[in-house]
């Protein structure tokens, strides 16, 4: 699939690309995105050329993970998407806000917005949304957005060859008012 991109009120969300490394990198020395997501720690430039030169158009290549970046009209980097494939209908949606840009909802923005895309354009009838427990800056983004907290996995989750539990919520069509592509049945 072709990258694509998507537009809120105040974000653009577009694929990552050579240009956008060194802002990549930058974001990356933050030690709350260090300690709260799965990407090497410490940092290197190699893991942000990479991540936008190689990591992100292969997933759009083939339809595993779709990355998007959140650009301010300015063209600042506030924050990075995935949504990743799990299974026929299932994704993941993971996220993380830029140091200077926290606390004013565009994460949050972008992940109903990427949602939505899911949705309605890549046949998806189920996000889920995993953060560490204790991540609940990740959380509080994934309940504004809509995703309903389903509970804590045990061992769910290796960060730095640490295997730690995390949290676990969903986010489905109908949460959006849109409809599924399959029937679904809840239970009693």
């Amino acid at each position: 699939m072709e990258p694509l991109t998507l537009a809120t009120d105040r974000l653009v969300l577009r694929t990552v690309g050579r240009q956008d490394t060194e802002a990549v990198y930058a974001a990356c020395q933050d030690p709350d995105i260090q300690r709260w997501t799965t990407i090497p720690s410490p940092y290197l430039p190699e893991h942000a050329r990479g991540f936008t030169e190689q990591m992100v158009p292969a997933g759009w290549a083939n339809g595993s993970l779709f990355t998007f970046g959140l650009f301010l009209p300015t063209g600042d980097l506030a924050g990075m998407l995935g949504v990743t494939a799990l299974s026929p209908g299932v994704g993941e949606i993971g996220f993380w806000g830029t140091r200077e840009h926290r606390g004013r909802g565009y994460v949050t923005e972008a992940t109903v917005a990427a949602s939505r895309w899911a949705f309605t354009d890549r046949a998806i009838d189920r996000l889920e949304w995993r953060a560490e427990v204790g991540n609940t800056a990740s959380r509080a983004v994934a309940l504004r957005a809509g995703f309903t907290l389903e509970g804590t996995l045990r061992s769910a989750i290796s960060n730095n060859g640490v295997r730690r539990d995390c949290w676990v919520g969903s986010l489905l069509p109908s949460d959006l008012a849109l409809p599924s592509t399959a029937p679904y049945l809840p239970a009693p």
